[in-house]
């Protein structure tokens, strides 16, 4: 007996399979996470927030926010891995002269922003921990705005911002475990090394391999239960167990057997994307967003608040528009013939639009310093809203543009 999914079902999935809506869901969550954090229900959306629940001899005894983000958030990422696969694969990144521009871009992005932060609080002593907070950009949010105001735009433009962000994020969770982490546990990392060994050698698909591509249920019992153990090892290991995900997109296999219409990479990001833009990423900016707001003039009175925005909103805008630039006039790298000099300023000036990791190492950093945590989580709100606002004054118009020239081109609908 076959079960056929209903017919609105359907609908929804295929219209989450898009940028624009599944960003508008993701933004209208985290909307209102930032009005009940200001209204007379925070105590109870902290209440929730914090709940813990899970195996504590698993190490994932947490909280429901940290579910969100560590758990829930791996799907996305996973999700972004394999597309990035697909993308180095058989798409534009297969070019080194152009895969080469936005990993500068997000190493030069890194480093302007963490330096703007120590400019700021160099006669602060107390807040110069803070330093990594404006280093990572969100790339679900950041995604999530480009696909809103920046319909029309060339494809290449999303490409070079889902390649800078996910080089950012890598780069982020190096610093977190080199820099803000006590312990590092190499036994879980060497566990999740080698479930991953063992998942890149089932996606081969060959030898004993080959039931799991011929019986789809059976790949399912078996591939849901490594990857929960690879993300359980990544996390127990002191490591943003969001790595499990990308690490994972990036061994799923983008060629096709002789009994394969499409590859596994392709299969998977058809389901599991509805699941990611409908589910994951709303609920992790449900949980994540909800920033209290008052006190405005003391949050940026902070210096630590103060150099989280300078490095956000104008040390990302000259990190990654400057390093592009001088990546080209300097090496072999090249822009795509797509894109202009303007796409990539509105593109730098939307990686400044940082929540989750930021978020996360600005707990680590002020743990025990609650009204400086409390500024610095203020300010990277305040950043990100910026960042977001003048990347669409600047990318809006051009996608209006856009998508006029294309309608143009496209002439009068027929009679």
């Amino acid at each position: 007996m076959s079960f056929t999914v209903p017919a609105p079902l359907t609908r929804l999935a295929d219209s989450l399979r898009g940028d624009t809506v599944g960003g508008l869901v993701l933004l209208a969550a985290a909307v209102l996470a930032l009005v009940l954090a200001n209204s007379p229900a925070a105590a109870l959306y902290e209440g929730l927030r914090h709940f813990e629940f899970g195996p504590e001899a698993l190490h994932l005894h947490l909280s429901v926010e940290a579910w969100a983000a560590d758990g829930l958030l791996a799907v996305f990422f996973f999700i972004v891995g394999n597309e990035l696969k697909q993308e180095f694969v058989h798409g534009e990144l297969r070019n080194p002269r152009r895969a080469a521009l936005p990993i500068v871009a997000a190493v030069c992005g890194m480093v302007v922003p963490a330096a703007a932060y120590v400019a700021v609080n160099m006669a602060s002593p107390q807040t110069l921990g803070g330093w990594g907070i404006p280093m990572a950009t969100d790339i679900a949010f950041a995604l999530a705005v480009l696909a809103v105001v920046g319909r029309g735009l060339p494809p290449a433009l999303r490409t070079f911002l889902l390649t800078l962000a996910v080089v950012d994020d890598l780069g982020a969770v190096l610093v977190i475990a080199v820099f803000y982490t006590d312990t590092i546990a190499f036994g879980p990392l060497a566990g999740a090394a080698a479930g991953l060994a063992l998942f890149a050698w089932l996606q081969r698909g060959t030898g004993p391999a080959a039931a799991l591509r011929r019986r789809p249920a059976l790949a399912w019992a078996v591939y849901t239960p490594l990857a929960f153990a690879v993300w359980a090892l990544v996390h127990a290991g002191g490591v943003h167990a969001t790595i499990a995900g990308v690490a994972m997109g990036l061994f799923m296999r983008t060629s096709t057997h002789a009994d394969e219409e499409h590859s596994p990479s392709h299969r998977m990001e058809h389901r599991m994307r509805p699941l990611s833009a409908g589910f994951a990423l709303p609920v992790f900016a449900f949980l994540s967003a909800g920033v209290p707001m008052g006190g405005l003039d003391a949050v940026l009175a902070d210096p630590a608040a103060t150099g989280i925005v300078v490095g956000l909103v104008a040390g990302k805008f000259v990190g990654v528009l400057g390093g592009s630039w001088a990546t080209t006039r300097l090496t072999g790298a090249e822009l795509h013939p797509d894109l202009g000099w303007p796409d990539i300023a509105g593109l730098a000036l939307l990686t400044g639009v940082g929540f989750t990791v930021s978020l996360l190492i600005a707990d680590l950093s002020f743990a025990d310093a609650p009204a400086t945590l409390e500024h610095a989580k203020a300010g990277v709100l305040i950043a990100s809203l910026a960042a977001a606002a003048l990347a669409a004054a600047v990318l809006g118009p051009r996608s209006a543009r856009a998508r006029r020239a294309a309608q143009a081109a496209a002439g009068p609908p027929a009679a």
